[in-house]
């Protein structure tokens, strides 16, 4: 993000001495307590699904009662990022990952344009959410958490479930699960103050000590770099002193955790902009959020790292970091696509679920947004 004009950043600096120190203190241990919310509620938090598919994801999340909307989301975002063009080196297509001998068994028109398309975006969710629903429905008799047990099905197969009455003693298996009902927290509405780490307070201390650095494209603060970032590289570095690892680029950092609003932002929170407000994919900057409207940033070239403030037509939201959501993030390739955790098709469930009664939401007459940027770095670097 190329931010200008930095007329008020001196006038913030003048300040740091106590208030944004103060007010880091205050906002983040003042917060503690307040609750954590839900990993399964029913609506998707705002900007945090291409708008192109929010409706789709709210509807077809909503067809069994062992899925949701912000899981599915979630679960679309592990297996390709939103991309409807993604394919794995395995044959896995399309935005839900699906494997060819899978995808005719259970596959939903979507947008109802009378075909079952594995590469339209709007039948691979129906048809995710259609194929998630029946392996719920072939491990219903297993003990304890059903949407748990679903999940392992999709990643393992209902018969690894079933044989061992429960989530299977596979590392990936339980890695998925963890991962999936952690990140729906991220793509799940705040109905209540979000919890404030204490965490936060450190990783500012940690990026104040790096106030005046220049700014560098892909530096991550090695020594080579002459311990120069860029914004994504100063995030990273500022959660990894506390323990917390983030992914590399800002728009998966997004994902990060539960998104405050602006009135309910906190020292430590990580701050986004965007240039589509609609498209968290077009997320391409990040600063870490100190109070009183100002962030601590890495803003471009030519700059060095400051403060800036955070009210600009590109604003797109916040992020309150946890260890859980950020551990639940998924990697990318060298060529900035996800690597996709697992896919549909190992072992098939006994019979489809009934798709809803109602009619499908109609697709947008503007064509889907693009896909994650193509070779090289990602964008949202910084």
């Amino acid at each position: 993000m190329v931010l200008r004009k930095a007329g008020t950043a001196a006038a913030a600096a003048g300040v740091v001495a106590f208030g944004f120190v103060g007010l880091v203190t205050m906002g983040t241990y003042a917060a503690s307590g307040t609750p954590q919310q839900s990993a399964n509620r029913s609506v998707l938090s705002p900007g945090t699904v291409p708008a192109a598919y929010q409706d789709a994801i709210q509807k077809w999340g909503s067809i069994c009662p062992e899925i949701s909307p912000p899981m599915l989301a979630a679960q679309l975002y592990q297996e390709s990022g939103f991309d409807p063009k993604a394919q794995s080196g395995v044959g896995a297509q399309g935005m839900a990952q699906f494997m060819p001998d899978t995808w005719p068994v259970y596959a939903a028109d979507g947008d109802g344009d009378g075909k079952k398309d594995v590469w339209n975006p709007y039948d691979a969710i129906a048809t995710a959410a259609v194929y998630d629903c029946a392996l719920a429905k072939d491990v219903a008799g297993v003990p304890g958490d059903p949407q748990a047990n679903m999940l392992a099905a999709y990643n393992a197969g209902p018969y690894a479930v079933t044989k061992n009455r429960g989530i299977p003693p596979y590392k990936e298996t339980q890695g998925y699960v963890r991962n999936i009902q952690a990140m729906a927290r991220s793509f799940t509405a705040p109905t209540a103050p979000v919890e404030v780490s204490a965490q936060s307070a450190a990783a500012i201390y940690f990026a104040q000590t790096k106030l005046g650095t220049p700014y560098l494209w892909g530096g991550d603060g090695q020594p080579w770099q002459n311990g120069r970032f860029d914004c994504s590289g100063l995030t990273v570095a500022a959660f990894g002193s506390v323990g917390i690892i983030l992914p590399r680029v800002a728009n998966d950092q997004w994902y990060a955790g539960p998104h405050p609003s602006r009135d309910q932002l906190r020292p430590g929170d990580l701050v986004f902009f965007a240039t589509d407000l609609s498209d968290p994919r077009s997320i391409h900057h990040v600063g870490i959020y100190v109070g009183g409207g100002y962030m601590i940033n890495a803003p471009h070239t030519n700059a060095v790292i400051r403060y800036d403030k955070i009210d600009t037509k590109e604003y797109i939201g916040a992020t309150r970091v946890t260890s859980d959501g950020a551990q639940a993030l998924p990697t990318r390739n060298d060529n900035g696509a996800v690597n996709a955790p697992s896919r549909p098709g190992t072992t098939a469930p006994s019979a489809p679920a009934a798709a809803p009664a109602v009619a499908a939401p109609p697709a947008p007459a503007v064509a889907a947004p693009p896909a994650p940027a193509g070779p090289g770095r990602p964008v949202g670097g910084g």
